[in-house]
């Protein structure tokens, strides 16, 4: 091999190496930041899918009174919103590094956006978000089929849950998918 050869392959290494960890080190930006872009007609008005689904209002569950008397019964002693078994699927990013977050992001937004797509940092902009391939290069979680985002579902919607109650994937996705409209 020639001094030349190994120089290259070791550039590329490098470059991969930091390419993989600015990727690893997207941030979360917040359903707010998303909004703009998707609340409209053309979209498929993805944000008001959102909003009135019950993924809106997940942390504000936790805050009531009943959510709090859930949490007692099942032997959690913080209240349901400052409890780890409760946030880890009522909010997007939870235990994550706080650096890991935008001043645009507020977790009290629930299970947002970025839940299933992926911290929105390295993507979020209209040149990157018009091209498919170039979101996923930047970080957006890209779901081949239907097992695979039921397998998203189902890190929160299972008998791990504290309010695991029978979860029907094909039900609740005609719920809340959200698909751009052809043409």
């Amino acid at each position: 091999m020639t001094n030349t050869f190994l120089r290259l392959m070791t550039a590329g290494t490098l470059l991969c190496l930091v390419a993989g960890t600015a990727l690893a080190q997207n941030k979360y930006i917040g359903t707010k930041m998303c909004a703009p872009c998707h609340r409209t007609e053309k979209q498929g008005k993805q944000l008001d899918i959102w909003k009135n689904s019950k993924h809106a209002n997940a942390y504000n569950t936790l805050t009531t009174a009943k959510a709090n008397e859930f949490a007692k019964a099942r032997g959690i002693d913080k209240p349901a919103a400052e409890a780890t078994e409760c946030l880890q699927c009522h909010v997007v990013g939870y235990g994550e590094d706080a650096k890991l977050a935008e001043k645009t992001f507020d977790y009290k937004d629930g299970v947002q956006c970025e839940t299933c797509h992926g911290p929105g940092s390295a993507y979020k902009t209209l040149p990157v978000m018009k091209d498919h391939a170039k979101s996923v290069a930047a970080g957006m979680t890209e779901y081949k089929d239907e097992a695979a985002i039921e397998a998203q579902c189902r890190t929160c919607h299972n008998e791990k849950s504290p309010s695991y109650k029978e979860f029907d994937f094909k039900k609740q996705w005609e719920k809340i998918k959200h698909p751009v409209p052809k043409g």
